[in-house]
């Protein structure tokens, strides 16, 4: 370990140098109350570990909880500090990690989806064009006027982040991600 690896203050340095960082998808069910994602969110700062994505969501209105689905990277060390540490906090019923339970089910991973809203302005060619791919995408047209289209999209992210790259030329304005929902296959829950 060096020194500027020590002075970043990022836990990713803590792991063995052997160790490959490595994608993963949590799932923590928690109490559906005020301060229950800043704490969670401050468990990850606080540490230096990075939330690559996040989606909230209350799932069990009767019982009054929350999903909520983190995309993080660290080595399998870190990973599994960062899911002991959530079961620790105290309105936190369950942390699975959905990448690793895929693994234990001999499945490929998890079923990860993300929406998106893209807004393309452009005339002519460029806009029928756009039309094109949206529809080669199955992007749903939202909102559309003589000037621009708001695109919805939805699958992978790899999916998503190519239909944002094929149409930066053609006129792209913004874009509105949600982040990750995960869940594994089968038929049991989490």
């Amino acid at each position: 370990m060096n020194a500027q690896n020590l002075a970043s203050g990022s836990a990713y340095f803590i792991a063995k140098e052997t160790e490959l960082p490595v994608t993963t998808v949590l799932s923590v069910l928690v109490d559906n109350e005020p301060g229950v994602l800043a704490r969670v969110i401050g468990l990850f700062s606080g540490r230096g570990y990075n939330i690559e994505s996040l989606t909230v969501s209350e799932t069990e209105h009767e019982q009054h909880l929350s999903r909520i689905t983190i995309v993080t990277r660290g080595t399998p060390h870190i990973l599994d500090q960062i899911r002991h540490q959530l079961e620790r906090i105290v309105p936190v019923h369950r942390v699975v990690d959905l990448s690793v339970r895929a693994d234990e089910l001999g499945q490929a991973g998890p079923i990860q989806r993300e929406l998106a809203l893209v807004k393309v302005a452009g005339l002519g060619e460029h806009r029928n064009e756009a039309l094109r791919l949206a529809d080669a995408f199955h992007a749903k047209v939202a909102d559309a006027t003589t000037e621009h289209f708001i695109f919805e999209i939805t699958g992978k992210g790899s999916k998503i982040d190519q239909f944002i790259a094929i149409m930066k030329p053609l006129g792209l304005v913004e874009i509105c991600r949600t982040g990750v929902a995960a869940m594994n296959r089968g038929p049991l829950g989490m």
